[in-house]
């Protein structure tokens, strides 16, 4: 019963103060008698999630796609280049600053030199572009978890010979582990951030961020809203994922949490 009123009491606050805050925003809106293309009421932006909820599935579907892509593909490329980053100093030195140069790239111009790389109408761009991204948050967290390992640890490993490799296996990445699920979850965000944002400047029209760019030039501000909030609950869902996965690889913190 404490374990359920515990759960209760973490998920309570923030519904409640969304409800509130929708509440809130539909009395500003007609208290001020703001015009719908300015800011719409929230019951004016649920209509037009009715009416266009195939369009906008459709649509987070494919944004949601390249988004997963694009976390996977900048995730696997972050862990191995931490890996040897870790394990060759010269390498540390040459990547670390490259990738925090990377990261100072804004979407707004990565994604019209990816797309004349790759092609206009080609996916591959949208997901090197999330890949980018997502690189540097989990290359940093992992590689982190990696170096940061307590002394004591590496010298009982010396004191038994191991080799570098065992050291890397038993001590080094159950270190870097909750560093990495980290960086997953910052990642997971941007991830969807990304997919949306790179939308707006060409390629395919089948995503949450051309539409509202379509929306948008038609004056259907409710309507561009509706896919505002698809792409927000994408971002929420992608996060989620990550909390389950941390969840689901770290049992551990999961006895600790019961345990308080």
């Amino acid at each position: 019963m404490s374990r359920l009123r515990a759960r209760v009491a973490a998920v309570a606050p923030p519904i409640i103060w969304g409800a509130l805050f929708l509440v809130a925003w539909e009395r500003f809106v007609v208290w001020r008698n703001i015009k719908p293309f300015v800011l719409p009421q929230p019951s004016r932006i649920w209509d037009q999630w009715k009416i266009n909820k195939t369009g906008i599935l459709a649509t987070a579907k494919a944004t949601g796609a390249n988004a997963l892509w694009g976390l996977v593909i900048g995730a696997l490329l972050a862990v191995a280049l931490a890996l040897v980053a870790q394990r060759f100093r010269v390498m540390r030195e040459l990547i670390a600053p490259l990738s925090a140069a990377a990261n100072t790239m804004p979407i707004v111009a990565l994604g019209p030199i990816f797309y004349n790389i790759f092609g206009t109408t080609s996916l591959t761009a949208r997901r090197m572009v999330v890949a980018l991204v997502v690189f540097f948050p989990v290359f940093v967290n992992m590689l982190k978890g990696l170096t940061q390992v307590d002394p004591v640890h590496e010298e009982l490993m010396a004191s038994y010979a191991a080799s570098p490799l065992q050291i890397l296996r038993q001590v080094r990445l159950p270190n870097a582990l909750p560093f990495l699920l980290t960086g997953l979850r910052i990642g997971a965000s941007l991830a969807v951030i990304a997919a949306v944002v790179v939308e707006y400047f060409g390629g395919l029209q089948n995503g949450l961020g051309s539409r509202v760019t379509s929306a948008m030039k038609q004056s259907a501000t409710a309507k561009a809203w509706a896919y505002i909030a698809a792409a927000c609950i994408l971002g929420l869902l992608f996060y989620l994922s990550a909390l389950i996965i941390e969840w689901i690889v770290m049992p551990w913190q999961r006895r600790r949490s019961q345990a308080r």
